[in-house]
């Protein structure tokens, strides 16, 4: 499994930061073949002021399909939302493959 995500920096102002992210929301969600989201609001850190204010986590069974659904007309949309409506600079995307497993604890 691999996932996209963007990490939004905290911004200026909250309230047009919410409108933004919602708009942006509802268009990467018509993206096709979404296996699951993920929507990670930043608490704090322990060295300080955190990096993110807030992670989206859009999850795709391989990168394949993760580059063909940001290729079409739906994740072209959401794309070009994301360059129009937030600064360059204030966001990072990228992309990680996943390894899940239950339990977080090593065994004896």
């Amino acid at each position: 499994m691999v996932k996209f995500m963007i990490g939004f920096q905290k911004p200026r102002s909250l309230s047009m930061f919410e409108n933004a992210y919602n708009d942006l929301l509802a268009l990467i969600e018509r993206m096709p073949d979404i296996q699951r989201r993920q929507v990670v609001n930043v608490l704090g850190s322990p060295a300080g002021e955190p990096p993110y204010y807030r992670i989206l986590e859009v999850y795709f069974d391989s990168k394949e399909t993760l580059e063909a659904s940001l290729r079409s007309p739906a994740g072209q949309e959401a794309g070009a939302e994301l360059g129009r409506r937030f600064v360059v600079g204030t966001y990072q995307a990228f992309f990680a493959e996943v390894y899940e497993e239950t339990g977080g604890q090593t065994p004896q």
